[in-house]
């Protein structure tokens, strides 16, 4: 991925969390590949929370450097690094300040990419300030999550943001989307013979896709008591996880080819009845218990949460696809914080045998299964049947693996590392394009609306297990049980 464009990356909240830990480290672990960016390109923080290039490397190095190189900071590299970087003190909330910004970057070299790492709150202000000074000709923008509460404020946004970026400036990022697995997917459906006559309903009798979290809110208590998790996770990763294993092949893997296909997925969900809410879809919030070995508090009792909160932590679903491809085959969506591990993966599970010619045990021994695990580890596993060795004909579950860390010499490029060079490159694949995004907020919004009409509480479940037992006897009513591995 190597690249002579030049470019100018302006990271509005160059001071916040996720630039310190995601932002900043991939974009130095790009340059310390080499080739990856352009020599003559630059990246200038904008934050009011230094008051000066002096303050604001020094906040770099010691905020942001613990984050880089897992395996130790290469110092030259570094050094080489800060030297790409330029700072802009402004106040987001005042139009007239973008005139130090404009004067500070109309001379630097390159197309102009502006990050904004901010609260949603800010999208439009910074916006319009941008097109005041005549910064948005020319120039990528690119949006973090949430982008609206529901359907109508996310339209607003949109439609602001719209009239100032035409829908090929603007990147709406989802991380999800730039991870390995994530394009190994691809890769396993559109580069093998192998696999796609299997990807349909004959063959496939369900599909698990699980994000889960050990931690809790954290410091985001009053961000995520007006938020929840169907907002938070499903509205986004989990329907963007949903609609690439879903996807049927694009003609290319352009842009608006590969987008195409997962807004037809996106279209195709089938609505659900408020009616039938209950029945496909679970909520609940995490208690006290135990992560670890170390106890952890009720989510209720977070800093920054109402104590009669009824905000959801943990979601589960169940979705169906009305297409030719997916009819009758249920996908089960599921994502929580304070769960039992960390884990994001999809679960491929294959049709039994129509007859066991084997006996008894090729039953008890399951059915085949796929499993491409996204976090913590990175890994594709497909799980078959063998005869156990001995006497008799006994079969047990083994698995072919295929671990990138082992099978690739070089590193694996991180999430945010490949979609940042995608933006400075110009490529859209990795991103969410308006119609998707509003085909997946037209989905939820029943939801949503349901719960909040029913005044019923969340279903409790106590810290460190995998969420209320209502979510496995959802699967269970259709003869089949969550994937719960260790690491």
């Amino acid at each position: 991925m190597q690249t002579d464009s030049s470019f100018t990356f302006v990271l509005f909240g160059g001071t916040g969390d996720l630039s310190m830990r995601k932002i900043l480290p991939a974009l130095f672990e790009a340059h310390r590949a080499g080739g990856m960016l352009a020599d003559s390109g630059k990246i200038v923080a904008v934050a009011r929370h230094a008051t000066d290039r002096g303050e604001y490397i020094q906040w770099v190095n010691e905020h942001v450097k613990p984050h880089v190189s897992k395996n130790g900071v290469d110092e030259a590299a570094w050094a080489s690094f800060l030297e790409r970087i330029e700072f802009v003190n402004i106040d987001l909330g005042k139009a007239e300040d973008f005139v130090h910004l404009r004067d500070a970057i109309q001379d630097l070299p390159g197309i102009r990419v502006f990050y904004l790492a901010t609260g949603p709150s800010l999208f439009v202000p910074i916006c319009h300030a941008l097109a005041s000074v005549g910064l948005n000709a020319n120039s990528r923008i690119v949006l973090e999550k949430p982008l609206g509460y529901d359907l109508k404020s996310s339209n607003a946004i949109n439609d602001a943001v719209g009239e100032i970026f035409a829908e090929e400036q603007i990147y709406r990022i989802d991380h999800y989307l730039g991870k390995e697995p994530v394009q190994n997917l691809l890769a396993l459906r559109f580069g093998n013979a192998l696999f796609e006559p299997l990807w349909r309903r004959e063959w496939v009798e369900s599909i698990q896709i699980t994000i889960a979290e050990e931690l809790g809110v954290e410091a985001r208590g009053d961000f995520y008591d007006n938020t929840g998790a169907l907002r938070d996770m499903v509205q986004n990763h989990l329907l963007q996880l949903l609609s690439i294993v879903a996807m049927e092949p694009p003609h290319s893997m352009d842009s608006d080819s590969v987008r195409d296909e997962k807004l037809r997925v996106l279209r195709a969900l089938k609505p659900i009845d408020p009616r039938d809410i209950g029945k496909v879809a679970v909520r609940g919030q995490y208690h006290a218990g135990v992560i670890r070995g170390t106890a952890v508090p009720a989510y209720a009792t977070e800093p920054g949460v109402k104590p009669d909160s009824a905000t959801e932590t943990f979601v589960a679903l169940k979705v169906e696809i009305e297409n030719w491809r997916w009819a009758g085959v249920p996908f089960f969506l599921r994502t929580g914080k304070r769960l039992a591990d960390r884990v994001a993966e999809i679960v491929v599970n294959f049709r039994a045998v129509p007859h066991s010619a084997l006996g008894a045990s090729a039953l008890r021994a399951g059915a085949n299964r796929l499993v491409i695990r996204l976090q913590p580890n990175e890994t594709i596993r497909l799980y078959c049947l063998a005869k156990q060795p001995g006497e008799g004909m006994n079969l047990a579950s083994v698995h072919l693996d295929l671990a990138f860390d082992q099978f690739f010499r070089e590193g694996q490029m991180e999430a945010y590392q490949r979609l940042l060079l995608d933006v400075i490159n110009g490529r859209l694949a990795l991103f969410v394009r308006r119609d998707e995004q509003e085909a997946a907020w037209r989905w939820v919004e029943p939801i949503l609306n349901e719960w909040k009409a029913s005044n019923k509480p969340p279903k409790p479940y106590a810290s460190g297990t995998w969420g209320p037992a209502a979510s496995s006897a959802m699967l269970a009513q259709h003869g089949t049980c969550w994937l719960e591995e260790e690491n």
